[in-house]
């Protein structure tokens, strides 16, 4: 009897012991089915359809995307969002880092600092938004106020469409940066201790130690944050939306202000999706490439 027992639990699950299983998962597969599969599946053919907001729709092929490859906005659109992606990582990524290294020490009301920080993240966006909108206001602006006390004549910001894409870039910045300062210095607490001390036999100055220890060892931070930073900036839209609504003279216009202007101004839902497409691959392909390259840089990771 003891050995019958022993081979039914080691052979497969019984069926009562499958349907269990499947109705514990069955939200989560539901949910999966009913708010991303069944979306994207749809997404995909009003991509490949002249679909009208009213009216009815017609299947066309691969005529949007050749349509979309064609359209010297979607390229100008294509270079503002790689624009705003390029300024933004960078300056994102190294002031959190800066941020972390000021902040993770063990200081006297040093978490009244870093609750400072992070308080923008939890801020509405559109509210985030609309106060930068106004401090870089032409004549009321708080920047060009603070600017004209010290004899300067400040610009017009947000109609200049050479300073429109970093002003929207440096207030997008300031407002998840403490995200990714809270995730640096979670990292930077985890270092051991001793191989700080063993840089210190050595004789390794601060700068050293940081390059040889520090920034090696948060290096798993380093690819995480980039990743998060990278899809979040190719995802840009309500700083664009209240602040420029993709001026001046469409210099600030991205890739979802672009597919929410076809969708819901022009009402061409198929051209809309299509786009969307596009940037859904763009966002991929850049992951993939970011994941194969992690093992050239970032620490204990192997093949």
């Amino acid at each position: 009897m003891k050995n019958n027992n022993k081979r039914r639990s080691k052979g497969p699950l019984t069926r009562e012991a499958q349907i269990t299983g499947w109705l514990f998962i069955s939200p989560m597969v539901i949910g999966f089915t009913l708010l991303l599969l069944f979306p994207m599946g749809l997404a995909l053919y009003m991509s490949l359809t002249d679909w009208p907001l009213l009216g009815e729709h017609h299947f066309t092929g691969l005529d949007n995307y050749r349509n979309l490859i064609a359209d010297d906005l979607f390229w100008r659109v294509f270079g503002n969002t790689a624009y705003f992606t390029v300024g933004l990582v960078p300056l994102n990524i190294i002031l959190a880092l800066l941020l972390a290294l000021l902040l993770s020490k063990k200081l006297p009301g040093i978490g009244i600092f870093r609750t400072a920080i992070f308080v923008p993240v939890m801020t509405s966006l559109i509210v985030w938004a609309i106060v930068w909108k106004y401090m870089f206001a032409t004549e009321s602006g708080l920047i060009n106020q603070m600017l004209q006390m010290i004899g300067i004549k400040g610009p017009a910001w947000l109609y200049d469409t050479d300073l429109a894409m970093p002003a929207v870039i440096v207030t997008s910045v300031l407002k998840n940066v403490g995200l990714n300062m809270v995730l640096f210095i979670a990292a930077l607490q985890q270092v051991p201790r001793s191989l700080y001390e063993a840089a210190e036999l050595d004789g390794a100055g601060k700068t050293r130690t940081f390059f040889n220890v520090t920034l090696p060892m948060i290096t798993p931070t380093v690819f995480l944050t980039v990743v998060m930073t990278v899809i979040g900036s190719l995802k840009v839209f309500g700083q664009i939306y209240v602040m420029t609504q993709g001026g001046p003279s469409e210099s600030t216009k991205v890739l979802v202000y672009y597919i929410w202007e076809k969708a819901f101004k022009l009402y061409d839902l198929g051209y809309a999706s299509s786009a969307a497409f596009v940037l859904f691959f763009v966002v991929l392909v850049l992951t993939l490439v970011q994941w194969q390259l992690r093992k050239r840089w970032v620490f204990n990771e192997s093949d």
